[in-house]
C-alpha cells in the first residue's frame, strides 16, 4: 500500500503546532498509523517511509529523533530530506510511507 503524506492535520484539517517540528512529527506520524489501521496494518508493515522537513539540520534530527520513537520497535528503510517549503501554510513536516499488506 501506498500512501500519500501524512500531514500534521488536526480533525478539522488544521495544521497544529505552528512552529514545532516534534509536535508536527508526532501528528503525522499518528495519522499516517490511523491510515495503516484502516487496513489492519501497523508500523511493522512499513518497508520504507520518506520524511521531508522544512528546517534546518537540528530539526530534521528531531523530526528524525521523534519518527524513529514513534515506530520502534520498527525500523524501516526510511529516506529524511530537508524541504524548502511543503503544501500548507505553517506545515514543517509530512510522513510518506509503504507499507505490505496481506
Amino acid at each position: 500500500m501506498f500512501t500519500a503524506g501524512a500531514c500534521p492535520l488536526d480533525a478539522d484539517g488544521r495544521v497544529v503546532a505552528a512552529g514545532d517540528h516534534r509536535e508536527q512529527a508526532r501528528v503525522a506520524l499518528a495519522n499516517l498509523l490511523a491510515v495503516l489501521s484502516v487496513h489492519n496494518c501497523g508500523p511493522e508493515n512499513l518497508v520504507r517511509t520518506t520524511i521531508y522537513v522544512v528546517g534546518e539540520r537540528d530539526d530534521l534530527t528531531r523530526v528524525w529523533d521523534t519518527v524513529a520513537t514513534g515506530l520502534a520497535p520498527s525500523r524501516p528503510p526510511s529516506t529524511l530530506l530537508g524541504v524548502v517549503a511543503l503544501g500548507y501554510p505553517d506545515q514543517l513536516v509530512e510522513i510518506a510511507g509503504v507499507a505490505a499488506v496481506a
